[in-house]
């Protein structure tokens, strides 16, 4: 099984078969526009404009899971994505990633990159470890997604290499997305 077995839907509701993306990179994440890791919008479209060509694609999945931080309807979620951030990578529908409810898609994911905790040695990652302890200790508990800008890179075959955290920022990220190109 690889995330080509999967099939998703585009922001404006058509159905899309991740089998189109076979013998490319990705990043599937989950996004909140609202969120204070959107932040992190312009690292994912900087890397998105430098690798594209090379045959990286990003693909965002808004949730409003975490704190209602992705609260309006699909359309206001991409106008409001490429108004203010300039995003151009593809978005899917609002989905669900934890949970009963979580999308398959997401549910396969943790299972092949399970959590392996926040990088405490930097002050934002002990500072999200810290704050979901305290707050949502449920979350924190076992492998699924934690919070909002979780990251998953795919190679060219369809199967997950790496997890990176709320707390990783895209450019953190680009060696390992350029071993993969």
């Amino acid at each position: 099984m690889s995330i080509y077995d999967f099939q998703v839907t585009s922001i404006n509701g058509k159905p899309v078969e991740l089998s189109a993306y076979q013998g490319k990179v990705l990043l599937i994440i989950n996004t909140a526009s609202r969120c204070s890791y959107s932040r992190q919008f312009a690292g994912l479209q900087k890397l998105y404009e430098s690798h594209h060509e090379q045959g990286f694609e990003i693909l965002g999945f808004p949730c409003n899971q975490f704190n209602e931080k992705e609260p309006g309807s699909n359309s206001e979620v991409q106008e409001y994505c490429e108004i203010n951030f300039g995003v151009t990578f593809p978005l899917f529908e609002k989905i669900e990633v934890r949970g009963p409810s979580a999308h398959p898609l997401f549910q396969y994911l943790m299972q092949q990159a399970p959590f392996q905790g926040f990088d405490t040695q930097t002050l934002d990652g002990q500072r999200m470890h810290d704050f979901l302890q305290e707050k949502y200790p449920e979350i924190y508990a076992g492998d699924g997604i934690k919070w909002n800008f979780s990251k998953f890179l795919i190679d060219r075959d369809g199967h997950v290499k790496a997890r990176f955290e709320t707390t990783t920022e895209p450019l953190d990220i680009e060696p390992a997305i350029e071993s993969l190109l």
